[in-house]
């Protein structure tokens, strides 16, 4: 069936004369996941992972993605026909070297611009030149091939109360505006949902997991356009937009209303954001900046209304989990238990936690070697049966109106093999390592990452990831620019400096192929601590609470400072969960989070 799709993707090539196409894992605002309208890359290559881009030529296909899906990818690209390129491995070319390649002199390069943000696409070009490539961007070649495509979502969208956002946003509007103004900006585009929905207060159900509204908007210095399909905003949305003085067109009108802008104009905005497409719409001549959106350093600090809420949402989630984690550990080997049904009670305890809305992302439920796949998702073909030993991961989270949740927990189901206690204890030691850090302001991610890395690299293993990632407020659970890391990765937008308020994961691991994976999560907010001659001094407060495994822990291999660390965030965790759980539950939890 792959075959035969790539097969009618070049004979579309050969009639448009086309040498070489693209097909991203994009819609048309650079999203991190899609919708299915827009999940073109997996229908074209059966891989189902959320990141990875198909380059198709007349002759190759290739699949690049990165190391979260090395082993998932390779699984899913046998017999296919597409090579799997592991992004950032040694000797492995880029999309952009590999093109370089194979593309012919006076080749034409195709793909849908709506989809290519416009920097790759110029970058494309840039590379491309010497060969005198030309880029064909005006067609979506795989609309003619998807005869059953999905229709766009048309799911209503809703208002967020400021007794949720914090910020009302007429006054969102209003510093969004001075920014532009000492930017010297006339206009600022944004296509990108998460600001969108942030920057208006609303929210939506385009995007599974993600609660945001297709859209585009352009904000100038005096008024505001919001693109979007009417028929999805509630009387209560268009009564807040007219008092704030936000005018609404149609969804697809963006391409033509950015024609109407003249040289007068001064327009913000990002390049790695927008799309080809729109780029190319404006008027040649007009003065861009090109910049990140202001809306995304001013949405990752979270003002003091949203940290509260926060708070409060990760006590329920605290709760279902805690619920979920005393229902396996009582229940293995009594009753039959596989990944899917095991995801399923857990998302039905989130269900019961009041002002739950979905889940943040699909949960990851990896049992042995399942887990070793880092973005593992159980179907009825993987779906393993837990058995009384081994090691079970459990990555999930939760959209409440107070927040947005994300928490990893290992659980041994019994007898665990000693190399997996020891990799276990190494990845607790890690988080609670940089849990515990105390830093000066002006610190990034790449500052902090040893502190989670140093245990594992002892060992001389690694994962092949980021350490933590910035997470919304009732949005995206993967947000920039916050995040650890121990490099720059030029795609990922997350080395900013650490600022109070910032909202970042910490989620050290150990991954052994064949084996088993091992993950421990919690959310950490970002706070000031001491100001003195040495500067402003800045620390973490942990705000997921779940018990953490005693029994896949080897106490030999914990200090006694491990030890105190440990001992201080159960006794927490006791103290904020028990009050919401039966007899039962609190007595099995006061033995999880007992003093070691």
């Amino acid at each position: 069936m792959i075959n035969e799709r790539v097969h009618h993707l070049r004979a579309l090539m050969a009639e448009n004369h086309i040498d070489a196409y693209i097909i991203p894992t994009a819609d048309f605002h650079e999203s991190e996941y899609v919708g299915d309208y827009f999940k073109a890359r997996k229908y074209m290559s059966g891989f189902t992972g959320s990141a990875g881009t198909l380059v198709v030529t007349l002759k190759e296909a290739g699949l690049w993605t990165d190391g979260r899906y090395f082993i998932q990818a390779a699984r899913q690209l046998e017999s296919s026909g597409i090579t799997l390129y592991k992004m950032g491995e040694e000797g492995v070319p880029s999309i952009e070297e590999f093109l370089t390649d194979k593309m012919p002199e006076n080749g034409v390069l195709g793909f849908d611009g709506r989809v290519i943000n416009t920097r790759f696409g110029i970058k494309l070009k840039e590379k491309l030149v010497h060969k005198n490539v030309t880029v064909a961007y005006q067609k979506d070649l795989v609309d003619s091939i998807w005869t059953d495509r999905p229709s766009l979502p048309k799911e209503p969208a809703f208002l967020l109360d400021v007794k949720y956002a914090g910020k009302s946003s007429k006054e969102k509007l209003s510093e969004l505006r001075k920014e532009m103004d000492k930017q010297g900006a006339t206009v600022h585009i944004i296509t990108s949902l998460d600001d969108i929905a942030w920057l208006f207060n609303i929210r939506g159900n385009d995007i599974e997991y993600n609660p945001v509204v297709l859209s585009y908007a352009i904000v100038t210095l005096d008024n505001a356009y919001l693109f979007v399909d009417k028929d999805k905003l509630t009387s209560e949305i268009q009564m807040q937009f007219t008092a704030d003085n936000v005018e609404v067109k149609d969804y697809n009108y963006i391409y033509e209303f950015v024609k109407t802008f003249t040289v007068k104009e001064t327009i913000l905005l990002d390049t790695n954001k927008v799309n080809y497409a729109i780029y190319h719409s404006l008027n040649a001549d007009i003065k861009v900046i090109d910049t990140k959106n202001p809306t995304i350093l001013m949405k990752a600090v979270k003002n003091p209304v949203e940290i509260e809420n926060l708070k409060k949402a990760h006590i329920k989630d605290g709760v279902a989990f805690t619920k979920f984690m005393y229902w396996l550990k009582t229940n293995i080997g009594k009753t039959e238990i596989n990944e899917i049904s095991a995801s399923d009670y857990l998302e039905a305890r989130r269900k019961e936690q009041e002002g739950f809305i979905e889940l943040s992302f699909d949960t990851i439920c990896a049992y042995k070697a399942n887990a070793a796949m880092m973005h593992y998702s159980a179907n009825e073909d993987s779906n393993a049966l837990l058995k009384t030993e081994g090691l079970l991961l459990v990555d999930s989270g939760g959209q409440y109106y107070e927040g947005t949740t994300d928490i990893t927990r290992t659980m041994a189901l019994g007898e665990v093999p000693q190399e997996q206690k020891v990799h276990f204890t190494a990845v607790l030691r890690s988080m609670l390592n940089l849990s515990n850090a105390r830093f000066l302001h002006g610190c990034i991610g790449q500052n902090l990452d040893i502190l989670a890395r140093g245990p594992i690299w002892d060992m001389d293993l690694d994962y092949k990831c980021g350490t933590g990632h910035g997470v919304g407020y009732l949005l995206n659970v993967h947000e920039s620019p916050n995040g650890f890391r121990w490099k720059k990765v030029p795609e990922r937008d997350d080395g900013c400096v650490l600022e109070e308020g910032m909202v970042t994961t910490n989620e050290p691991g150990v991954y052994i192929e064949g084996s088993h994976g091992i993950r421990i999560e919690n959310e950490l907010v970002c706070l000031k601590g001491e100001k003195n001659e040495y500067g402003q001094f800045m620390y973490f407060e942990p705000i997921t609470f779940a018990p953490i495994d005693l029994d896949a822990i080897d106490i030999d291999y914990l200090s006694p400072i491990d030890k105190k660390r440990l001992n201080e965030y159960h006794k927490k965790v006791y103290e904020k969960l028990s009050p919401y759980l039966t007899g039962e539950e609190q007595a099995w939890l006061k033995e999880y989070t007992r003093e070691i």
